[in-house]
């Protein structure tokens, strides 16, 4: 085994317009203000829960259309512009809800914010690829994960004292800190300048992603361990509260996975970085399984407590390496819209698991918990089965990736 550079040394090696994303990224998130309190701004001003839950999920599939849109973007306008083009549209899109007052232009103005602001992220991730190199990306990826569990760490709080000033300023500071990113995007980051003959056709563009066994393989895998993952910010909330426990008690226990990745995740990725791909996100899908299965036996605050950290530590095992290992497998014409599919995969998951999760836990909470068990083992098994490369048919295809 090679000798690893230190977290420090690897962090320092970083090229400057990695950092930029990093604060970026940081900053969006931080000023993610409307969307956590827009339950409470519609029924303020008179609208039923359910009013309010059909705007969330417009929100839910703007971010579901996100993933394919900015994909495409990132590989036919390019990185920089796709994050200049996502922040202001986002920021314009913020302003203009904020005025809507009859529930049919919010349900439309909420979709249409949640794809205008969320179309940056394949971009994002797809040019953090194009800067670092193969060996450098699970210390980049982990880092800015860090960034973007620390935003959403600190954002609620400051999006409390503007919402005490009034919701209006809610969409202000949102709307601000977009634009701020988007300026930063447009002065700081490299400069889009591809070839046409250099942009794949959605023709060639889907010839490849069906022919790829190994991203086939992955998409899979994250579906499972997905339906899983989500279970956390859903019917979990509501085994807690079940067990007797106040929803601040649920609150706390989920925001140790946010602090544990912004302290814990990098340095850890010191030590899964020397290890083949599929084999560390394996054993981090097998340890998300456990830390959830385990919390059917879980019914004081200290052992609900210890399970969420064995999961996070399998999120911290698994997420940073996943991300790595698309990026290597993507060939950079198709980069974009191979962390577009990724994150469809994602939104799937997002979508159907709460749902789904929550009527298997209303039928038999032994059966709930033992499923989730097994299909956080059958991401492990579906990612450790031995796949060909497939072809791509140009001098930027796939390559077999460990």
């Amino acid at each position: 085994m090679s000798p690893q550079p230190t977290l420090l040394t690897s962090l320092r090696s970083l090229p400057r317009p990695a950092w930029i994303l990093f604060f970026g990224t940081f900053l969006n998130k931080f000023g993610t203000f409307v969307v956590p309190f827009l339950t409470l701004y519609l029924t303020g001003r008179g609208y039923s829960v359910t009013d309010a839950g059909l705007a969330v999920g417009a929100y839910g599939v703007g971010n579901f259309c996100a993933s394919l849109l900015g994909g495409y973007l990132a590989d036919r306008l390019g990185r920089r512009r796709t994050i200049v083009l996502s922040m202001f549209l986002g920021a314009g899109m913020m302003l203009a809800l904020s005025q809507a007052r009859s529930l049919p232009v919010i349900i439309v103005l909420t979709a249409l914010t949640g794809l205008a602001s969320e179309f940056y992220r394949p971009a994002s991730s797809a040019l953090l690829a194009d800067l670092v190199p193969p060996a450098q990306r699970v210390t980049a990826f982990a880092t800015l994960r860090m960034a973007f569990n620390a935003g959403f760490a600190f954002g609620p709080a400051t999006a409390g004292l503007l919402a005490a000033c009034g919701f209006f300023w809610l969409f202000v500071g949102d709307a601000s800190t977009s634009l701020l990113f988007g300026v930063f995007a447009w002065m700081a980051l490299p400069r889009d300048a591809p070839s046409r003959q250099d942009i794949a056709g959605w023709g060639e563009a889907l010839a490849v992603l069906r022919h790829d066994r190994q991203l086939h393989q992955m998409l899979l895998a994250n579906l499972a361990a997905g339906l899983v993952f989500f279970q956390m910010a859903s019917t979990f909330g509501l085994y807690v509260t079940k067990l007797g426990f106040s929803p601040a008690a649920y609150g706390l226990i989920i925001s140790l996975n946010g602090a544990l990745i912004v302290l814990c995740e990098l340095p850890l990725t010191t030590i899964t970085r020397r290890f083949p791909a599929r084999q560390v996100m394996a054993v981090g899908y097998v340890i998300i399984a456990l830390g959830f299965a385990l919390n059917f036996f879980a019914h004081s605050i200290l052992t609900l407590t210890l399970c969420m950290a064995l999961f996070t530590f399998g999120e911290m095992v698994t997420m940073p390496m996943a991300s790595a290992y698309l990026a290597n497998l993507a060939p950079v014409r198709l980069r974009g819209r191979y962390i577009g599919v990724s994150g469809l995969t994602w939104s799937v998951a997002l979508i159907t698991g709460p749902a789904l999760g929550m009527k298997l836990f209303a039928y038999n909470q032994a059966e709930y918990f033992a499923i989730c068990g097994a299909l956080g083992l059958l991401a492990a098994a579906i990612i450790l089965i031995p796949v060909k490369p497939g072809t791509t048919g140009n001098s930027s295809g796939t390559k077999m990736v460990e």
